[in-house]
């Protein structure tokens, strides 16, 4: 029996509009759901704080039980979930393997959230119980992007159930299926108490909305940096904790004695992967000066052996850019870096939302694809002459999220990363990893730390109460 039902997975009537899913690879309508409006997301962070306080109540292995179960069923319904993801985000099916992967694991991490001690026995001055105990903040607003829907919402979902919280799910319109309605179903279908998940497909009205809401003391907003810095700022004046996950613009760093045959494969893959369409996607190829011709060359005749296509029809390494704005961003971004004097090494052409992944030689400070994050298939390199200037050139511009370092000595790599501020970085590997252990953020115009994963997320989604206990009244001077 299918999971999803298109007649009853949107059980609320929503104020929003009509709005056609559509698939990027072919353009055909793949489904048709109802958009929330601003009076919606009122009402459904109302009934979300109603439900929570008897969710919060519930002993901890109850929590857990709809946790692991949420977790078996993304498995149990790979078959159907793959193909959402496919159609709907234009991912080939490996990335969308990865997706609900990661989706089951966060439920069990989650699960064992439920459980985990969460308080201290502290000293005091008078003769009493005196401790701390982590408490559900309520109602969690999770805002949730495009390119890696299932992820990107489960990430944020689960811990926040598990810790006792009811949540409002904002998915993107355009991945409203996999980034929200699937979840909605699988944890109605793992046993979830109606009221506690709320999934409002929308734009940006519902998005601000949410923030907005009286009833929601927490948001959890993954985009672009220029939204992030909205929702701060109205989180920031309304005195709410904001989690932003923001964008980037990551550089892979290629020392000189690295092994050029094993960097170009992670390079390519850091590049191009899901069409570049990752917040961790290697923006800028950092690359000796020794190693830079063969780099680019070696680069550029790998980006044309790869096949681009229908990712549900066909076996491709890429599928299609989103949707036709976000292809235009890319074009403009090549054209106008082009214009000032980078050379096209490969790619550059695109057929319908088929964009063929392109490398950029020559590239320098005023690139605008080199300064700028593309959100798309694009790998400019540039060249260093020491390990001085790389490290200078991989800790300038805005962002700060992820890191990745080649070379045979890793404690030089790890010497290296240490002079570069980001939220994560890897030796011997590309920018672009994710696993749900492990806490995940950027820094600067990438965001506001870590927030998921393992303890980052007992800090997001929870708020810490002080209680002491006296056996007889306390007495005081007056």
């Amino acid at each position: 029996m299918p999971l999803l039902d298109p007649k009853t997975w949107q059980s609320r009537t929503l104020a929003g509009g009509e709005y056609a899913v559509t698939e990027p690879a072919t353009g055909d309508t793949l489904a048709t759901v109802t958009l929330a409006a601003a009076e919606d997301v009122a009402t459904a962070a109302r009934d979300a704080r109603a439900a929570q306080a008897e969710w919060a109540k519930a002993p901890h292995f109850v929590r857990a039980a709809v946790l692991r179960k949420a977790g078996d069923l993304f498995a149990a319904h790979a078959d159907e979930l793959r193909e959402w993801i496919v159609r709907e985000s234009g991912s080939i099916p490996g990335k969308a393997d990865f997706e609900l992967h990661v989706a089951a694991q966060e439920c069990y991490e989650a699960a064992a959230l439920a459980s985990r001690p969460s308080g201290q026995i502290l000293p005091s001055e008078a003769p009493r119980l005196s401790y701390t105990r982590r408490v559900p903040v309520g109602v969690v607003g999770v805002i949730s992007p495009f390119n890696a829907p299932l992820i990107l919402s489960i990430r944020s979902v689960a811990p926040a159930l598990a810790l006792g919280n009811a949540v409002v799910l904002k998915p993107d319109p355009r991945t409203a299926v996999c980034g929200g309605l699937a979840l909605a179903a699988v944890f109605a279908e793992a046993g979830l108490p109606e009221g506690l998940l709320h999934v409002l497909p929308g734009g940006p009205e519902a998005g601000r909305a949410l923030v907005a809401d009286p009833n929601v003391p927490v948001i959890s907003f993954t985009g672009s940096t220029a939204a992030g810095r909205a929702v701060g700022e109205t989180a920031g004046r309304l005195l709410k904790r904001a989690h932003l996950e923001l964008g980037g613009n990551s550089a892979l760093i290629v020392l000189e004695d690295a092994d050029i045959d094993a960097a170009i494969s992670t390079a390519a893959w850091g590049s191009f992967f899901h069409q570049g369409q990752i917040c961790m996607t290697t923006g800028r190829h950092l690359v000796h000066a020794s190693l830079y011709e063969e780099y680019v060359e070696r680069l550029a005749a790998k980006a044309d052996s790869l096949a681009v296509g229908d990712p549900h029809r066909a076996q491709v390494h890429l599928g299609p850019i989103i949707d036709s704005a976000q292809l235009a961003k890319i074009q403009g971004l090549v054209e106008s870096s082009t214009a000032r004097g980078a050379k096209l090494a490969a790619g550059g052409t695109h057929e319908r939302l088929f964009y063929r992944p392109t490398v950029l030689a020559g590239v320098d400070d005023a690139t605008p694809a080199y300064a700028e994050e593309v959100f798309g298939p694009v790998a400019p390199v540039r060249s260093f002459a020491d390990a001085d200037e790389a490290a200078a050139l991989a800790a300038a511009g805005p962002y700060g999220l992820s890191l990745g370092i080649v070379t045979r000595d890793t404690a030089r790599g790890l010497d290296l990363a240490e002079r570069i501020p980001t939220g994560i970085a890897h030796i011997n590997d590309q920018t672009v990893n994710d696993e749900a252990v492990a806490p995940f953020g950027g820094i600067a115009a990438s965001g506001t730390g870590a927030r998921f994963g393992g303890e980052a997320n007992l800090e997001a989604f929870t708020d810490v109460r002080w209680t002491t206990v006296r056996g007889d009244v306390a007495p005081y001077p007056f």
